[in-house]
């Protein structure tokens, strides 16, 4: 999760401190936060980003650490399309846009078209087609510095109403280029974009992409992207060469309508698309997130029950930040007995 710590897009020591002590408490695979592909695709001045060679030194330590834990780590590419240019979150903090000669890239904003996300935040350029291609290009060198890294895994983040989101909305996306109209055309952007990232990774180099599986604007009467096109997204996925789909959802409109009061609202999504591609044999792995934060649930959705699990993986986020520990925490709460670093083998069970 984005940590707001990074200057120039260089990894700091604190981001470094922050992975490491996450890393050595055994998750399966960590992701670093999102690494923007270009200055201007950043969401504010403090995002980490890849768009440099320099920045690959920084981001090698982090891969060492993992590898001195006997740990896997990738990395997150992403491009805040028309989201840019904005100071980061924080608490007690207006949104604020960061203006041209202040720290900003204002007139460096993008999206499918000139809509704002809302009205605290800058309006876009409409991209060009060299634009688009520059984009797609510059996803393919941060993958080959990813490499050069020696991450485990990539992911191309795709949700949560950045730069792919945005395009593949028919709410957002009004062009009327081969980059707009048909859902073929709206989703062009991500297919290039992974063909590019594909170009530039070993053959053998898992590729994750994260999408939001709907807008969660079902309730208005304009057409949106729902879970109907998330499904017919993912049976394209393998032939791309994609190994897992990360099922987000939301981002895009500040008018959703989330159904938060079901803690499985986003885990729901990842089970239905999931048991499609089971059903027509297509072989894709499905990762779930949201809320997951306690053993329990965590279990409940990769357990195959009856032949059937809700997700292949899942992934935790907000919980690492409340409990560093929780991959120890929830072996001890499921009975499992688990390594602990020998760092901490004075408080391990039974000490």
């Amino acid at each position: 999760m984005g940590t707001y710590s990074s200057h120039d897009g260089y990894l700091s020591r604190w981001q470094h401190t922050h992975y490491a002590s996450l890393i050595c408490r055994g998750p399966a695979l960590s992701f670093i936060e999102v690494a923007a592909v270009t200055p201007q695709g950043r969401t504010s001045p403090l995002d980490l980003g890849i768009y440099d060679d320099a920045h690959v030194e920084g981001l090698k330590a982090v891969v060492g650490f993992a590898r001195s834990e006997g740990q896997k780590v990738g990395v997150q590419l992403g491009h805040s399309g028309w989201k840019g240019s904005m100071m980061p979150i924080l608490p007690g903090r207006a949104m604020e846009v960061l203006r041209d000669g202040k720290g900003g890239w204002e007139g460096g904003v993008m999206g499918p078209g000139t809509e704002r996300f809302k009205e605290e935040y800058v309006r876009p350029r409409e991209m060009t087609g060299k634009d688009i291609e520059e984009m797609i290009g510059a996803f393919g060198s941060a993958a080959k510095r990813a490499v050069d890294a020696g991450f485990d895994a990539i992911e191309i983040h795709g949700a949560h109403g950045y730069m792919f989101t945005s395009f593949m909305s028919p709410r957002t996306n009004r062009r009327t280029d081969a980059y707009g109209g048909s859902f073929e055309n709206r989703v062009r952007i991500l297919v290039e974009v992974i063909q590019s990232v594909r170009d530039n990774i070993p053959d053998t180099m898992p590729l994750f992409v994260r999408i939001s599986a709907t807008e969660w604007m079902e309730w208005d009467e304009q057409p949106s992207w729902d879970i109907e096109d998330s499904i017919k997204l993912a049976r394209i996925l393998p032939r791309l060469g994609v190994d897992v789909l990360d099922v987000s959802s939301g981002g895009n409109s500040p008018t959703q309508k989330i159904p938060i009061q079901d803690a499985y609202y986003q885990i729901n999504l990842a089970e239905k698309i999931r048991a499609v591609l089971q059903k027509e044999e297509i072989n894709l792995l499905i990762c779930a997130v949201g809320s997951i934060d306690n053993a329990e649930m965590a279990r409940d959705v990769v357990e195959n029950v009856d032949g059937h699990a809700k997700a292949d993986m899942l992934k935790v986020g907000r919980q690492f930040l409340r409990d560093p520990s929780f991959v120890l925490t929830a072996a001890k709460q499921l009975g499992v007995t688990v390594q602990w670093p020998y760092q901490f083998w004075r408080a391990a069970p039974g000490r």
